[in-house]
């Protein structure tokens, strides 16, 4: 008698979103992408983490005024955790995406030379706002974060219609 057991099978799709720190525009991105996965029903099919280049807030949750801005708009960050990018991230992330210049050529020097996934800049699934890096909010006034907010909103909303098609129904 055979019984049956639950497979579980792993995500299509896997989206890693980086900053410096990651506690201000890689978490927010995270967080963001995340509802719209859960609201579009795409949570099994695609994985979602952030991570930054740096170690300085490994374990450490995001940056209080980004909860905050989050929250007012209905995205949860308070659960999520620091973590440094790594080079297995090439191998475990179909999608990188860079949220400014500076990181981009950080990760691109760290990116293995057989990496067939997609690294770029998350704004590049935005073009119509006209700029292609977040600002960094960390050194900045409140309103630096819920600027963050408007630019990840529209290019992550750009970033599920890119990915969308290709999961089928």
């Amino acid at each position: 008698m055979f019984s049956r057991q639950k497979i579980e099978i792993a995500p299509e799709f896997s989206v890693l979103f980086v900053c410096l720190g990651n506690i201000c525009r890689s978490p927010t991105a995270e967080g963001v992408f995340r509802a719209a996965v859960a609201r579009a029903g795409l949570s099994k099919r695609i994985r979602v983490e952030s991570a930054g280049l740096g170690s300085w807030h490994v374990g450490s949750p995001p940056d209080r005024r980004a909860i905050h801005a989050a929250a007012k708009r209905g995205y949860e960050l308070a659960k999520l955790r620091g973590r440094q990018v790594d080079v297995e991230d090439f191998a475990n992330f179909g999608w990188i995406l860079a949220m400014d210049n500076s990181i981009m050529k950080a990760l691109t020097a760290l990116r293995p030379a057989d990496y067939g996934g997609h690294l770029g800049l998350l704004l590049d699934f935005a073009p119509e706002l006209g700029v292609r890096d977040v600002p960094d909010p960390y050194y900045g006034a409140p309103a630096g974060f819920d600027r963050v907010l408007d630019l990840v909103e529209v290019s992550t909303r750009g970033l599920l219609e890119r990915i969308q098609p290709t999961l089928g129904n």
